[in-house]
């Protein structure tokens, strides 16, 4: 076997790896932190995809309660146990399907947009010619915030859920296109991409077997970090009453929507604001934890 033969078969750092990071769930979970944080997003999660089953009362329906407090408040009754809104809807009830349509919205926009921009960030390493024109039209996306791309999108579709999803995606394609372009090219100045080509191996052979295996794992680092953003931005769309209209329960627009009762029942707008602080901060922990587990740079 000649030289090149031997380095494009022995250089490949991912299948070197792949017996450590068989048990990167161990790591994580031996992080304190990490491992709180997982458990309360699996509950969170849980409890959204559970939500007919665990809601006490239909949350688009009223009752005579209105602005019921809490059961922990003065005078709180058992049968709300986060009290009900100015409307009469059980809070509990509507933080569960809020979460869910809250999850939903960030799941679905952090992976169109983050598989979208990372495919389009490693062609742009992988083909030199094409790098300069796709860095400029990352650049240009950048210069649009998500918030001006939801009024855009809400102007010509209506308010709605969907124009929140796709502003939300395009606002991270080009920051998952930067990130994985800046691990590309670093990839392709390995020995064994160009090993890979003088044995004749394919752009295809080329893309998925060296240069995206060795870059998936920093990527999803990077979309993971990311969710907690996404979420965030959303739920600032959906106070801004771009997101789902009205009944429909989202956690940012049942914050809006206590805005009017904070003096005399604050519980209406802090209780789905507190839920989205949880939901990011769990997520921008697990993200780290992730980072510091599956990170090469940092785990040697």
């Amino acid at each position: 076997m000649s030289t090149i033969e031997t380095a494009a078969t022995a250089i490949q750092p991912i299948e070197e790896d792949a017996p450590r990071r068989l048990v990167w769930w161990k790591a994580l979970l031996a992080d304190r932190a990490a491992a709180i944080a997982l458990i309360v997003l699996l509950i969170i999660v849980a409890g959204s995809v559970f939500a007919p089953l665990i809601a006490p009362h239909n949350p688009f329906t009223s009752s005579r309660s209105v602005m019921v407090p809490p059961v922990w408040a003065e005078r709180g009754s058992w049968e709300h146990i986060l009290g009900t809104d100015g409307q009469g809807r059980d809070i509990f009830s509507r933080i569960l399907y809020g979460t869910r349509l809250t999850l939903i919205i960030g799941v679905v926009a952090v992976g169109l947009g983050g598989v979208l921009g990372s495919l389009l960030g490693l062609l742009s390493a992988f083909y030199k010619s094409i790098d300069p024109y796709m860095m400029r039209l990352m650049d240009m996306l950048l210069s649009f915030p998500a918030i001006l791309l939801g009024l855009a999108l809400v102007a010509v579709f209506g308010a709605g859920a969907v124009p929140v999803i796709i502003a939300l995606a395009i606002s991270t394609v080009p920051d998952c296109a930067r990130i994985a372009r800046s691990i590309a090219v670093g990839v392709m100045e390995q020995e064994f991409i160009e090993a890979g080509r003088a044995v004749g191996l394919s752009d295809g052979q080329l893309f998925r077997r060296y240069l995206l295996r060795n870059c998936i794992s920093s990527i999803m680092i990077f979309i993971s970090l990311r969710f907690g953003q996404v979420i965030l931005i959303g739920a600032a769309l959906s106070f801004l009453g771009l997101g789902a209209s009205p009944p429909t329960a989202e956690l940012g627009m049942m914050a809006a929507q206590g805005r009017d009762y904070l003096l005399f029942a604050p519980h209406i707008a802090v209780i789905p604001s507190v839920m989205i602080f949880i939901i990011v901060l769990a997520a921008n922990i697990t993200g780290d934890a992730l980072r510091d587990v599956l990170d090469p740079r940092i785990r040697n």
